[in-house]
């Protein structure tokens, strides 16, 4: 395995979750090694070879027994993770991983505690509404972002309620203390389905439960 390029004084785990990304999930990976010290492929059960695939770029995989969803596989990546701090990157290639130094340099410092990679664009309207509608407990950023550096203690404390991470991951950071920063990134052109995010109409549910979890606490 090459030896990565960045030098940092905390270790570091890419926890990448993937469902039938077999087609794109080899060169993340190794766009992605290039930065940390272990790529941790969370496969969610595909139906093609995405483990193979991840295993043959020279990531760790794990796969789930059954498909359960992007918040069941990062919950398990951050749970094997015994490195100083964890990053999250999508499966398809489209987060730029060149910008993961950034990310993770405020948290090895201490200047934050979660820094995350803020989007040239978000596509989907609902996930706006759901950013928008997050940004009532709080400076949550750009709230569904996929590309996230983060103390690893402070991920594995995180309950992570909901259909998908859209305002409740940011909002759980706040609620324990923690202090986000963001960086600006520019998404990569890849070709990928894009249907309706059906899961973003259970989620404002989740966001407001945790908008009033914050409101207690506070």
């Amino acid at each position: 395995m090459p030896e990565r390029k960045e030098k940092y004084d905390c270790s570091t785990t890419a926890v990448m979750p993937a469902y039938n990304e077999a087609r794109r999930i080899e060169k993340t990976v190794r766009r992605t090694r290039d930065h940390v010290d272990r790529v941790l492929v969370i496969d969610d059960a595909s139906t093609d070879e995405t483990a193979r695939e991840a295993w043959k770029a020279g990531a760790d995989v794990l796969t789930q027994s059954s498909n359960s969803g992007y918040i069941a596989a990062i919950k398990r990546g951050f749970s094997e993770a015994d490195t100083d701090i964890v990053v999250t990157v999508d499966a398809d290639g489209e987060l730029p991983v060149e910008r993961v130094p950034n990310l993770v340099q405020p948290v090895c410092t201490g200047e934050a505690d979660m820094v995350q990679g803020h989007r040239d664009h978000i596509v989907r309207p609902s996930e706006k509404l759901l950013t928008w509608l997050a940004s009532f407990g709080g400076p949550v950023g750009d709230s569904g972002t996929g590309l996230r550096a983060i103390r690893t203690h402070l991920a594995q404390e995180l309950d992570l309620h909901g259909a998908c991470i859209c305002g409740v991951f940011s909002l759980e950071v706040l609620r324990r203390g923690g202090k986000i920063e963001e960086i600006p990134i520019r998404l990569r052109e890849v070709e990928k389905p894009r249907g309706i995010a059906w899961q973003h109409f259970a989620q404002v549910f989740s966001v407001g439960a945790a908008l009033f979890r914050n409101w207690l606490s506070s």
